[in-house]
C-alpha cells in the first residue's frame, strides 16, 4: 500500500466535494470506490469524511447557508506557512476567496483562485496531514491543472508553492509541465495547456484522477449508479482513462495506470 506520513510542500494533500446532494453523493462514492461515508460533523458545518479501510481519503460538504453547492471537487496544496503563501499568492495575481482559517487543531485552510482562473485550496497541516494513501484502487492517482495560460500558471506555482518543475512537452500540440517530488520519488502533479480543447465558458480548473483496478468496470458502475460519462474509457501513454460525473454533476477522472 503506497502510504506517506505527509505530503511534500506544494503538492496536493487533500480533496473535498462540494455537493448539492449530500445523501446521494455519500451513497454514490461509497458504492463506486468502496469508501465509508462518515457522519457529518455539526461542529464543522456538516462537513464529513470519506474513509477507505478506516483511513481518510476525501471530504464532503453540502450547501453552506445561502451559498448553494456548485458540485465540484476542490484540491488543496500543502504549505508549511499559509500566511506567507496567501501573501505571495495575492502579490502574484491570485484572488483570495476565503482567507486563512483554523479548523480546530487539524490545520489551517484558505481558498483562492490562481491568476489563470483555477480555484484551489491551501492547507497548512496541524494534526491532520490530508490523505496518506495514493496510487491504488479508490485512492488519488494524479492531479492536473488545465489552463489557458500555461506560462502564467507555471510561474505562479513555482513562485507561490515552490514547485520544482519538469517540462514534459512544449509544442502547441502538447504543452505540459510537472511538479517533481523534492524527495526524488517521481512527479506529483501536472499543468497542461488546455487552450485548444477547453470548452468556451469553462474556466481553467484542477482535475482529480482516482485510481481504479479496471476503468471500463468503473465507468459501467458510474452509469449504473446514476452518474454520467463525459469521455469514454480510452488508452493513453499514462494509462486507461475516462472522465465521468457523479449524479449531481461533479466531474472527476478515472485512471488505471499502465502495467
Amino acid at each position: 500500500m503506497p502510504t506517506r506520513d505527509s505530503a511534500p510542500i506544494g503538492s496536493p494533500c487533500w480533496a473535498d466535494l462540494w455537493t448539492s446532494d449530500v445523501d446521494g453523493s455519500r451513497k454514490f462514492y461509497a458504492e463506486l470506490f468502496g469508501w465509508e461515508a462518515q457522519e457529518p460533523s455539526p461542529d464543522f458545518g456538516g462537513y464529513f469524511m470519506f474513509t477507505r479501510d478506516g483511513v481518510p481519503i476525501a471530504g464532503g460538504m453540502g450547501d453552506m447557508g445561502d451559498m448553494p453547492a456548485d458540485n465540484t471537487w476542490k484540491i488543496y496544496l500543502n504549505t508549511d506557512d499559509i500566511a506567507a503563501t496567501i501573501e505571495e499568492a495575492e502579490a502574484s495575481g491570485a484572488q483570495i476567496m476565503a482567507p486563512a482559517m483554523a479548523v480546530a487543531d487539524l490545520g489551517t485552510q484558505a481558498v483562492l483562485i490562481d491568476p489563470t482562473g483555477a480555484q484551489l485550496g491551501a492547507w497548512e497541516p496541524g494534526t491532520f496531514p490530508g490523505f496518506t494513501v495514493l496510487n491504488e484502487h479508490g485512492a488519488p492517482s494524479w492531479f492536473e491543472l488545465l489552463t489557458r495560460d500555461h506560462t502564467a500558471a507555471v510561474t505562479f506555482y513555482r513562485s507561490v508553492f515552490h514547485w520544482d518543475t519538469n517540462v514534459v512537452g512544449d509544442s502547441d500540440e502538447f504543452r505540459y509541465t510537472t511538479m517533481r517530488d523534492p524527495g526524488g520519488e517521481g512527479e506529483l502533479a501536472g499543468i497542461g495547456d488546455a487552450t485548444v480543447f477547453l470548452p468556451e465558458g469553462v474556466p481553467s480548473h484542477w482535475s482529480l484522477y482516482w485510481e481504479v483496478d479496471d476503468t471500463d468496470v468503473a465507468v459501467a458502475k458510474v452509469k449504473a449508479l446514476g452518474g454520467s460519462v463525459v469521455m469514454d474509457p480510452h488508452d493513453t501513454p499514462y494509462g486507461r482513462m475516462a472522465i465521468v460525473t457523479d449524479p449531481a454533476g461533479a466531474q472527476f477522472k478515472l485512471r488505471r495506470p499502465n502495467p
